[in-house]
Formats: C-alpha cells, sequence, structure tokens
C-alpha cells in the first residue's frame, strides 16, 4: 500500500511513495550496524561540529522547511518555523553540552580509582508521530547522535517528505552515512525492524496502542525502550492567580498546533471564585482564534492532520453532549474542504463519561468548577495520563501542594506547559515512561559501565577525561 503526503487543507495528494521491502529495510538495518562500527569512535569534537552545521542548515532553510511541514500536516506557517527554530536550539544544546553529559564520573571506593563511564549502545529505532514531524525527530535525534549511537526513523505515514528531508539534512551536515536513516515502512514492518537482533532500542512517540504494541515487545526482546504517549494536561485557576495572564495562556495552551499536541492543556480545572470570569473570557477568546489556511500569516488554527482526526473528535463531542456535557461555543467539524474543527469548549462533563477520561487531540477544552484546592487536585489527578501539568497560583502554600501533589512527569506554575532541551521531558502512567531531552533524556539509550581498577593495578591514565568541547550556556530556548 502506497505512503501518501495529502495536504490537509486541501485534501490534494502532494507525493506518493512505496514502502520499503523487508529486504530493503535489512539492507538499511545491515548499514546503520556498520556505521555504528566506526562512528561510535569518532571523536566528540567532530560529532559537535556537524551537529552545529546541522543547526545552521536547518536556520538557512527555514522558509523551504516550513512550507514542507505546513503542506503535509496542515500546522499554521509560523507555529512551523518556529518549530524549526526550537530543533536547531536542540542541536547547538547538545554540541555544547554533549561533553559534560557524557563525562566519566569518579566514584570514591575502597579501590585504588573506581568510576562510571556512558557507552552508547548501537541502533536506536525512533517511531515518531506527524504533529511536530521535524521537533520529535530532532529532540531524539540531537542528543542520540551525539552520545555515538545511530538512528533508524519510523516516521508517521502521512509525513514522508519530512522524513527524507530529516535524512538528508543529517548527511549534508556531514554525519557519515549510515547513521540516520528514515525508513518508509508500513505499520506492521515495525515489529520485523524491531526483532532483529542488530537494533538495540527503540523510542516511541504516539498514542497509547502503538506504545502498547512496541513497548511489548522491547520487553519480550529485552531491548530498551523509551514511551512517550498521550496526555490530558490539566490547567488550574485559583483565586489568586493573575487572571488576565491566566486566560491568556489557557487559550494558547489549548490551541498550540491546532489542538493537536500531547503536551496541550486540555482540562481547565477552576477555582469557583473566578470561574465564571475565566468561563466567559475563555469562550471569548477561543471565538476569536482565526481558523483558516495554514498558509496564511494570520491563521491561529489549521485543519486537522488527518479526515480520520476529525471524525474521531467530532464523534468525542457528540459522545460528551450525549452524557449530559453542554457546548458553549463551537462543536462542530466545518464544512468544506479541508480537516477543520471549531474551537470548542465544553462544560459539565461527568466523571462518569467515557469522554471525561479520554484525549482530546484537537482544539477542543473541557471546564471543571471546583470549590478549593483539594477538589481541584482530585480532578487533576483523575485521569489515566500524567504528563504534565499547569498551575496557576500566587499563594506559596498551594505551589508547594501541587508540586508535591499533581501526578505528572512537570509541573509548570503560572507557565505555560513547553519542552526544553534543558529539561528532561516524559509523563507517568499510561503517559509513558522514560525521559526526552537534557542529560535524562540522552542517558537513556547509553551503557552506564561500571570501571574499577584494582590498587594493585597502576594505569598510566584512566580513560576519564571529557572530551573537549565548549561548554557555555546555550542561547535561549525558543
Amino acid at each position: 500500500m502506497a505512503i501518501e503526503s495529502i495536504n490537509p487543507a486541501t485534501g490534494k495528494l502532494l507525493r506518493s511513495f512505496d514502502p520499503l521491502t523487508d529486504e530493503a529495510a535489512r539492507q538499511k538495518i545491515a548499514l546503520a550496524a556498520d556505521s555504528f562500527r566506526t562512528y561510535s569512535l569518532v571523536p566528540l569534537e567532530h560529532r559537535a561540529l556537524w551537529m552545529r552545521k546541522l543547526a545552521s542548515i536547518l536556520e538557512h532553510e527555514i522558509d523551504d522547511l516550513s512550507i514542507l511541514i505546513t503542506q503535509e500536516m496542515g500546522k499554521p506557517l509560523e507555529a512551523a518555523r518556529f518549530e524549526i527554530l526550537k530543533c536547531a536550539d536542540a542541536c547547538r544544546y547538545y554540541a555544547e553540552h554533549a561533553a559534560r553529559i557524557l563525562a566519566p564520573e569518579s566514584i570514591p571506593t575502597e579501590d585504588n580509582y573506581s568510576y562510571v563511564r556512558w557507552d552508547p549502545i548501537g541502533i536506536v529505532l525512533a517511531v515518531m508521530p506527524w504533529n511536530f514531524p521535524f521537533w520529535q525527530v530532532f529532540r531524539f535525534l540531537a542528543p542520540a547522535l551525539m552520545a555515538g549511537n545511530v538512528a533508524l526513523l519510523k516516521h508517521a505515514n502521512n509525513v514522508p517528505q519530512c522524513a527524507l528531508a530529516i535524512e538528508s539534512l543529517v548527511r549534508r551536515a556531514g554525519f557519515p552515512r549510515g547513521t540516520f536513516q528514515s525508513l518508509l515502512l508500513e505499520i506492521h514492518q515495525v515489529e520485523t525492524v524491531l526483532g532483529d537482533e542488530r537494533v538495540a532500542a527503540v523510542t516511541v512517540t504516539g498514542s497509547e496502542t502503538a506504545g502498547r504494541a512496541i513497548g511489548a515487545q522491547a520487553g519480550w526482546l529485552i531491548k530498551k525502550s523509551v514511551l512517550e504517549l498521550g496526555g490530558s494536561d490539566p490547567f488550574i485557576v485559583m483565586p489568586s492567580a493573575d487572571l488576565d495572564a491566566a486566560i491568556e495562556t489557557a487559550v494558547r495552551a489549548r490551541c498550540v498546533n491546532s489542538g493537536q499536541s500531547c503536551i496541550a492543556a486540555k482540562r481547565f480545572i477552576v477555582a469557583d471564585e473566578v470561574y465564571d470570569v475565566f468561563e466567559s473570557r475563555f469562550v471569548a477568546g477561543m471565538e476569536a482564534m482565526r481558523v483558516g489556511d495554514p498558509m496564511k500569516d494570520r491563521t491561529d488554527i489549521g485543519p486537522l492532520a488527518t479526515v480520520r482526526a476529525v471524525d474521531l473528535l467530532e464523534q468525542q463531542v457528540q459522545a460528551a453532549t450525549r452524557a449530559g456535557a453542554r457546548i458553549l461555543t463551537g462543536g462542530e467539524r466545518m464544512l468544506g474542504t479541508g480537516n477543520y474543527f471549531e474551537p470548542t469548549v465544553l462544560t459539565g462533563v461527568p466523571r462518569t463519561s467515557a469522554v471525561y477520561r479520554e484525549e482530546l487531540f484537537g482544539p477542543v477544552a473541557m471546564l471543571f468548577r471546583v470549590e478549593n484546592i483539594n477538589e481541584a487536585i482530585e480532578i487533576a489527578n483523575d485521569t489515566p495520563f500524567g504528563l504534565s501539568a499547569s498551575a496557576w497560583t500566587r499563594d506559596p502554600a498551594e505551589q508547594q501542594r501541587f508540586i508535591s501533589e499533581l501526578q505528572c512527569g512537570g509541573v509548570f506554575l503560572n507557565a505555560m506547559v513547553a519542552s526544553d532541551p534543558r529539561l528532561p521531558f516524559g509523563g507517568i502512567k499510561r503517559s509513558g515512561y522514560g525521559r526526552e531531552l537534557s542529560a535524562a533524556g540522552m542517558r537513556e539509550f547509553l551503557n552506564a559501565k561500571t570501571v574499577v581498577i584494582s590498587s594493585a593495578t597502576t594505569p598510566n591514565e584512566p580513560a576519564t577525561k571529557p572530551y573537549l568541547v565548549s561548554t557555555a550556556d546555550p542561547s535561549p530556548t525558543r
């Protein structure tokens, strides 16, 4: 079955690709294995040089790459530009900080010398989604290649042109042939690739269904896996919050990437004292979002990536209303060409309904009124997901309770949830396990090798010195 690139704003076929045969996939795995044997020995300063060049190419070609993203998955053009710049930031962060992260760690013991060194593990398979077709890949790619691993990318089948463009960028930056390859595969072929004994590990960003299947296979094969799956992030507003900032951020947090983000705020939990004002202004803010052609500068919300995504969102909104929820604005798919859905606000979604615990992947928000912080935390945690949370309060005691009691991988106080190369990113519960980004993300696919040198041995000079790479502070993350 052909792998098709379809413009979600027009429904027109852009390009079609034949998937790799199993034999062609095996040849690419063989190339990756051969590449790893030499690439893992390349000095870190050489990898850093290539990574910095990759960042420069991204910035130089930002216009063409942004158009490619927008045409293939539908996000507004300005958001696509932001995504490319963020990828460049990640490349520079790891080029500048890999030496510190990978430096051997001395550990005092009774022996003459003991330390932990970080070694690459080999071929890592990345199964990535379409919603951030460059950023999702680069937040894996940059630390993996800087660490000395090599990578195989199985990208979402609706963004094949982005997948091939990323492979081309990596090669043009100077990375050796075979260090990063995009595999245009059908879904069922992932099992075969992961089952190859030369593939050491897998990282998955995507649906809970994909995570369960690939994580289960990796566990059976005793291969390392990292899963970053769905989210239904709470956005909590308490009486002491800066209401103007909270409401403005709430609208952006729900509509980021046209609502198609795992860390987009989806459940808005608001204290009774400020609820009515929040509801009125939040609804007005959602209604003010400009839906339309993602190629136009003034567009806030573009089409959803696929027809299936619109169908699912429509079914979820209808199920919520059948269960007793009220629609305050929106609620309908938009007529005409393209995969568009109205910015929507639901209230009164019963906790007994299925939709209450599902992820809404589009510009649909659920509002909840609570009497106090206890109820706010209870509702925030009453979800199978545990990715991130945003809480708005000026009360120090409330802040500490949110930090300690919210069940998630990241808590953002008086701020919108965002990923940052300097900070670990990931979740708990059914949002997955493991971390991306920062030192923690880089070390997910490294072997923490313990080295103990007996006091009876006097080595000339143990290999404990880090590679000489600049460790200057990174530029601010966009």
